[in-house]
């Protein structure tokens, strides 16, 4: 879909917001798509990129819902392996 990959590019460009927008819009335009998977995937990405943990893995966590195989999963464990690391790491010396 070419769509997405323009959506990658606004994600990989900072334009984080706009990104999400598209996504959210893509979503409830169609109800019924293919990749959903794909698509919280992508907006899971863009929260991240925000560093805004909690929503980046509620989005990994409905790809993963959909699809067990998707780059979601190694996606939410590097954000659990970012948020151990500033727990133990960064707030208990």
């Amino acid at each position: 879909m070419a769509q997405l990959d323009i959506i990658k590019n606004l994600i990989h460009n900072g334009e984080v917001d706009q990104a999400i927008q598209e996504l959210e819009n893509l979503l409830s335009e169609n109800g019924t798509i293919a990749n959903k998977d794909n698509i919280y995937y992508l907006i899971g990405n863009a929260y991240r990129k925000q560093a805004n943990w909690k929503e980046a893995l509620n989005y990994y966590q409905k790809a993963i819902d959909i699809n067990s195989d998707s780059p979601a999963l190694q996606a939410r464990k590097a954000v659990i392996d970012i948020l151990e690391f500033y727990h133990k790491d960064m707030f208990n010396q």
